[in-house]
């Protein structure tokens, strides 16, 4: 990293330690933290971005190690998955420790953690362990309910209004997933999947040998409203598209005459990666519709089609 971003990180850091927000780019999404012992600074989190208080956040450490501070009666398979993808892509929902207080859990018995492997946040968390942190409460930095944001322009976009002069937004090169991290219910005695990302069921259960599954539970965890990100272009999928509507589809589909091409990745992986910041396109074009073909097939693909389907919601 360049002298000039390594200083922006210690300063981001120093503002957490001081109960300010910092905005920092995770392999995922951006993310919107604050010190996750702080009350105070977690309930400016919830203030900029308009999120309900009972929705739980999730708690960003810089290792594992950080991890009995946070959870105990940990089962042997989220270790295994800690072991496994941290740093990365993967959030474990774990029975909370005395720590993790009712303004991160949502009153909840269970705490939400994952170790981002993003540089950027990487180096923040390091530096904010350093300073005497223990986690960064972090959703996703945009309006709640809306687009998540995967570049530090966007965020600026959505919240530079509403944060204070003390908080910092970081450059970072953008995320380069692009959806959400997988969120593993790890409180029972089979990992189930809440939200799927790009830690994908059939790894998991290579990694743990056991029954992986997918589906609701009563935990309240991130992302788990039916309708949520959000352009305001309504979102529809899997149709004829129309003239003067934008158009997402992979790139071997041809775009209809007269609409408006948003993004034509090549792979499964270059359309998640393109996802959001071709809706937030949509809207800054001013488009009221936008048409999405959906991908096809398992693992990754079937995350897309969930932040579609709850994209595309009522």
């Amino acid at each position: 990293m360049s002298p000039s971003q390594t200083k922006s990180i210690d300063k981001a850091a120093e503002a957490l330690i001081a109960g300010q927000l910092a905005a920092f780019p995770t392999e995922t999404v951006y993310g919107l933290g604050a010190d996750a012992t702080n009350p105070d600074a977690v309930a400016r989190i919830y203030s900029v971005k308009g999120r309900p208080l009972n929705h739980p956040l999730i708690v960003h450490i810089a290792s594992a190690e950080l991890l009995n501070h946070w959870a105990k009666d940990v089962p042997n398979f989220a270790l295994q998955l800690a072991d496994s993808f941290w740093p990365g892509p993967m959030t474990l929902i774990l029975r909370r420790t005395q720590l993790a207080k009712d303004f991160i859990t949502g009153s909840q018995d269970s705490v939400g953690v994952r170790v981002p492997s993003h540089p950027v946040a990487q180096e923040l968390l390091k530096k904010f362990t350093e300073l005497g942190g223990l986690g960064v409460a972090a959703p996703s930095a945009n309006q709640f309910g809306r687009v998540s944001t995967t570049s530090a322009a966007a965020v600026m976009e959505d919240l530079s209004s509403l944060m204070q002069d003390a908080d910092v937004i970081l450059e970072g090169e953008d995320s380069d997933i692009g959806i959400e991290s997988t969120i593993i219910d790890c409180t029972g005695n089979l990992p189930v999947i809440l939200r799927p990302g790009a830690i994908t069921a059939s790894m998991i259960s290579q990694v743990t040998g056991l029954e992986t599954k997918e589906g609701t539970s009563t935990l309240r965890v991130s992302g788990s409203m039916e309708k949520h990100y959000s352009p305001i272009a309504k979102v529809v999928l899997d149709v004829q598209a129309l003239p003067g509507d934008g158009f997402i589809a992979l790139s071997d589909i041809q775009t209809p005459e007269g609409v408006v091409r948003l993004c034509e990745p090549r792979s499964t992986e270059e359309y998640a990666a393109m996802l959001y910041s071709s809706l937030r396109l949509a809207d800054q074009l001013k488009l009221t519709r936008v048409v999405v073909i959906s991908p096809s097939g398992e693992g990754l693909a079937a995350a897309i089609r969930n932040r579609l389907a709850k994209a595309s919601a009522e």
